[in-house]
């Protein structure tokens, strides 16, 4: 009881800092949002949901998060973060962090495990979770990013959609922020698990290519690695018959 008394405490303030924070990145113009795309999208969606987002700027998913209170939408909102910024921080920051609704990736299979009983939870009541798929911050980087596949595994595994979310910048000195919000993707039940992570991730990096082509026109280009040379994911039995409903039925469909 008093555990549990005690991480409502935390919570509560570690919110208080999370709005803070976000207060003082308006008040200072270090945060505008010119114009949300799309907002129709994200109000359609009733169930959880995998929400994934460009990153260049460690404020990127406050504007995502920004966007959701706007609309009205009242549903808990997660953010996943790399595990040195659950660890690393001291003080107050180090204090969101930890308490502010993140769900931090870890090195070790005993701690994922908690952590895919948690998103399972999260997702069964309905709630967001913001992922950035690329699984890197490059500082003030325009291109969408090849994607990694966590979050369309995840989605997957919870029958929930991911909703694309990809935020181009105005051409001024505060780089205005346009939130672009694509179509719901859907989990196909009439493919194999492997099939479908791999279709809705290039479904959620074709919308964010093209809305950065449309928005900058200009064609994406690389010099290292493209999104389609990044290996399929590839999922076996032991690590996902734990995490479905229905195991006989999906074993059968490898």
């Amino acid at each position: 009881m008093e555990q549990k008394r005690s991480s409502k405490i935390k919570r509560s303030v570690a919110n208080g800092i999370g709005k803070k924070f976000l207060e003082e990145l308006l008040r200072n113009n270090k945060l505008i949002i010119k114009d949300v795309i799309g907002i129709e999208n994200l109000e359609a969606v009733e169930t959880g949901a995998m929400i994934t987002c460009n990153h260049f700027n460690p404020f990127d998913t406050f504007a995502i998060e920004k966007v959701i209170r706007d609309a009205g939408i009242e549903r808990k909102v997660y953010k996943v973060i790399r595990e040195g910024n659950y660890t690393n921080f001291p003080g107050k920051i180090g204090l969101y962090f930890k308490n502010d609704n993140t769900l931090p990736l870890s090195q070790l299979p005993e701690t994922m495990e908690l952590f895919d009983e948690a998103l399972e939870m999260i997702l069964e009541n309905g709630d967001l979770i913001i992922v950035c798929p690329e699984q890197s911050m490059w500082l003030d980087y325009k291109q969408p990013k090849p994607f990694k596949y966590g979050a369309f595994k995840w989605a997957t595994l919870n029958n929930v959609p991911v909703i694309p979310t990809f935020i181009t910048r105005e051409e001024t000195e505060s780089q205005d922020y346009n939130i672009n919000i694509g179509k719901p993707i859907i989990p196909d039940k009439n493919v194999t698990p492997k099939e479908n992570i791999n279709t809705m991730r290039n479904l959620a990096y074709d919308f964010c290519k093209k809305t950065y082509e449309d928005y900058y026109r200009k064609p994406v280009t690389y010099r290292t690695i493209k999104h389609e040379n990044i290996p399929q994911y590839v999922i076996t039995t032991s690590n996902f018959v734990k995490n479905i409903k229905n195991k006989d039925e999906e074993i059968q469909r490898f």
